[in-house]
């Protein structure tokens, strides 16, 4: 790919961020070195940020035009990109979504604009590895990188260059962004997937690269986890009911943790309700181990729990979604 078809576009890169006091300065200024060979701008639009992001971002705005500020009365990362590019995408050919709770390679924009023009793709998407510093962190990191965590996903385990119907969004088309409605801000979660299935049926192309990648950070925490993860399973919910599509195998699969997990209260009537809960804890628990000792992972057996919390919050998520939506059609 020639320099000269890089530079003949223009990129909007774009921030979403809430509460990214320690992260977004060091994000910021590595993706500084991109603007100028891509004719690009930075976009932070912070959701009200109380721990310093926004003073932060507002002095980068002020250090550098290039950098710009945005406020995000509605807090969600659907919203903050929807009103960048509302904003300010008219005058950029491809819209680049930045996670600021990720990390990226030097070359990152550049590869995702080469891959868009070699391809002729409305769409590049990313593969992600998650990594963590802390016990609990580094054992969701193995959980989420490995098949007992994200069911086989692509964007988890790794990618070679294909088409794809979704992966995690890196860059867009602004056209066709804004041809389809940019992102449906009724979903907190999932968005992503939302979007992707929209462009499908447009008659827009994904392409899955593999000439770069991202890192993610997950939660530290299992309550910050467990409050992700019903999130993720709201939005799969929200998604199935506004457009009919049935989920995949990978994701019919959790589905029934919570029911069984809930079933098991029934022990106090039969004991052998706690057996379909027992067999799923075993199952992941088995895993674990099997990790342990197979991939010499000390993480493993904790990466399990790590697992189960998210199995059983993405299930509880998604019944939770489809329950009041039932309820709602009702009244």
């Amino acid at each position: 790919m020639s320099s000269d078809a890089v530079t003949s576009t223009s990129s909007l890169i774009v921030i979403p961020c809430l509460n990214e006091a320690s992260h977004i300065e060091a994000l910021v200024e590595k993706l500084r070195p991109s603007l100028d060979p891509l004719n690009a701008a930075i976009v932070i639009a912070d959701g009200g940020s109380v721990d310093g992001t926004r003073e932060i971002a507002r002095r980068l705005a002020d250090e550098d035009p290039r950098v710009l500020f945005l406020d995000n009365p509605k807090r969600i990362q659907s919203a903050a990109v929807n009103r960048a590019v509302g904003e300010l995408g008219t005058d950029h050919d491809f819209l680049i979504r930045i996670d600021a709770h990720g990390s990226y390679p030097d070359d990152y924009c550049a590869r995702l604009v080469e891959e868009a023009l070699e391809t002729g793709a409305d769409s590049v998407v990313v593969a992600m590895q998650t990594i963590g510093f802390s016990t609990f962190q580094k054992a969701t990191a193995v959980a989420q990188n490995s098949t007992l965590g994200n069911g086989g996903s692509k964007h988890r385990s790794g990618a070679v260059g294909h088409w794809v119907e979704h992966g995690h969004h890196a860059l867009m088309r602004v056209a066709a962004f804004t041809a389809v409605g940019g992102y449906d801000e009724s979903f907190s979660h999932n968005e992503d997937a939302e979007l992707d299935y929209r462009l499908g049926k447009a008659g827009y192309r994904i392409w899955m690269t593999d000439k770069t990648s991202m890192v993610y950070y997950p939660r530290a925490k299992p309550l910050p986890l467990f409050r992700q993860y019903f999130g993720y399973g709201r939005g799969r919910a929200r998604n199935i009911l506004k457009h009919r599509a049935m989920p995949g195998l990978r994701q019919m699969l959790p589905l029934a943790v919570a029911p069984v997990a809930f079933g098991a209260l029934l022990a106090v009537v039969n004991w052998m309700a706690v057996l379909p809960v027992g067999l799923w804890a075993a199952a992941c628990l088995g895993y674990g181990v099997w990790m342990a000792l197979g991939q010499r992972n000390p993480y493993g057996p904790l990466a399990a729990v790590s697992a189960m919390v998210m199995h059983l919050a993405w299930s509880a998520g998604f019944w939770r979604e489809l329950l009041d939506f039932r309820r709602r059609v009702t009244e």
